[in-house]
């Protein structure tokens, strides 16, 4: 089964969702990017079936940043990102476009330990899903999600270009409407900055 259903004409170049899409992507390389990233995860599926995810992302940093000790600073990035969800039940694949944009804080410490910088980052974002099915089990009242997201992770390299973090995401609509399941993920992301 696929996830484009024919009533919903998502095929179609002028559909919103695939609008939103389109603007999206042409829109990032107008801008300076300051970084790019790819994750990937894994739901916490105790009742149903896993849902797998791959994300890609540009991130474009703040030109502000907050100074909170000698050795570390508060500053924080915008994201938008692109990503697919596959869910394979019993009997059926499902699979997810999800559209996202997140501003993200991060606490990071100012210089190198041990050839590393760590950091810790807190963020909640908007999340447009192409479809509310997102198992046999799981379906989502809205295509409108919030995300909230917390991570742990590290830059590494000459000049702190790679990055590599564990992250752990929670996504619902906020009760906006019912039913309102949720799900969580926990994510592996390599991010490289320009």
């Amino acid at each position: 089964m696929s996830c484009i259903d024919d009533n919903k004409n998502y095929a179609s170049l002028t559909h919103p969702f695939n609008l939103f899409v389109i603007l999206t992507l042409t829109a990032a390389p107008s801008c300076a990017v300051d970084s790019v990233s790819f994750e990937v995860g894994r739901s916490f599926a105790t009742h149903h079936a896993p849902t797998e995810l791959a994300r890609i992302g540009a991130q474009w940093k703040w030109k502000k940043s907050w100074r909170i000790s000698d050795h570390w600073s508060l500053g924080g990035y915008w994201e938008v990102a692109v990503g697919y969800w596959r869910t394979l039940d019993r009997l059926v694949d499902h699979e997810v476009t999800d559209v996202s944009l997140t501003p993200v804080f991060r606490l990071q410490r100012v210089s190198t330990q041990f050839g590393v910088i760590p950091y810790v980052e807190l963020a909640i974002g908007a999340h447009l899903l192409s479809d509310k099915d997102i198992s046999d089990r799981i379906r989502f009242s809205t295509s409108f999600q919030f995300a909230d997201q917390v991570a742990v992770g590290f830059r590494f390299g000459a000049r702190g270009q790679y990055d590599l973090s564990y992250c752990m995401q929670h996504l619902s609509n906020a009760g906006i409407d019912h039913p309102n399941p949720g799900i969580n993920f926990q994510q592996l992301r390599f991010q490289y900055h320009f």
